[in-house]
């Protein structure tokens, strides 16, 4: 028997990178999952590629900038399913122009709508599901820069990130008593496609050194398999060879 049969597992963020990845390995370990993102072409993608292999996936299209959509679409999984056992807030964004000389208002402002809103929105839609059954999962994806303030990521980023374990530390204090287990997800450099959107792209070469999707979605895996009474608060993940401390610069991936 897998570890999470008869499980639903909701993911926002779910059509690519992380979060695909994230679902592939909880539906790989019996869960029904829930495949939310803006983009209904590669929710349906990744529900099929699932599907292909004996997994259980739907997709149910969300804006997490939108807290109505976002109940809306809770309550129909609660609905369907009588249940939502784990929650991954995974949708996150970053734009090119991040400096603090560069970033506009509202491109500050939206940052911090996705990545630090967008995850509450999701958590308060879940929490009377969860406490009604006295139990659930919840996963956060920070960042690095949750942790670790870098010039790379700027100060949106960083900032919005640093509220996301600020938040899940502050739900375990507050829901623990109510047999819901919250975990700040903290990866260093992830070989995704959101990469590709920084003012200087990593190489291929140093893509391949990075964390890979797939380890990912084994740590998630790992954090929704463990037994209920064991909360993992932080995971602070990154590659072997971590490039904020072999100390190669963005530009070009030259040595400092």
């Amino acid at each position: 028997m897998a570890h999470l049969d008869g499980k639903t597992a909701w993911i926002t963020g779910a059509g690519g990178g992380i979060g695909e990845a994230a679902a592939r390995a909880l539906a790989d370990s019996g869960a029904h999952v829930v495949l939310s993102g803006r983009r209904k072409e590669e929710l349906d993608r990744v529900a099929a590629d699932i599907a292909a292999v004996g997994g259980s996936a739907e997709a149910a299209p969300l804006d997490v900038m939108d807290a109505d959509a976002t109940g809306t679409v809770c309550e129909g999984i609660a609905a369907r399913r009588a249940r939502i056992d784990i929650f991954m807030a995974n949708a996150g964004i970053n734009v090119p122009n991040r400096s603090v000389s560069a970033i506009t208002p509202a491109d500050f402002a939206r940052v911090v709508d996705v990545n630090l809103n967008g995850v509450m929105y999701g958590v308060l839609a879940v929490l009377p599901h969860m406490r009604a059954r006295g139990q659930g999962t919840l996963i956060l994806t920070s960042s690095w820069a949750g942790r670790h303030v870098s010039r790379v990521t700027g100060p949106a980023y960083s900032a919005s990130k640093h509220a996301v374990v600020a938040l899940s530390h502050s739900i375990n204090q507050e829901e623990g008593a109510n047999g819901i287990r919250c975990t700040a997800l903290m990866p260093g450099e992830v070989a995704t496609p959101i990469m590709q959107k920084r003012p200087v792209p990593p190489s291929a070469e140093d893509m391949a050194r990075m964390l890979q999707p797939d380890d990912m979605g084994a740590m998630v895996r790992y954090i929704a398999e463990a037994p209920p009474h064991v909360c993992l608060n932080e995971v602070l993940i990154s590659p072997t060879w971590n490039r904020s401390f072999v100390g190669v610069a963005e530009m070009g991936g030259t040595k400092l």
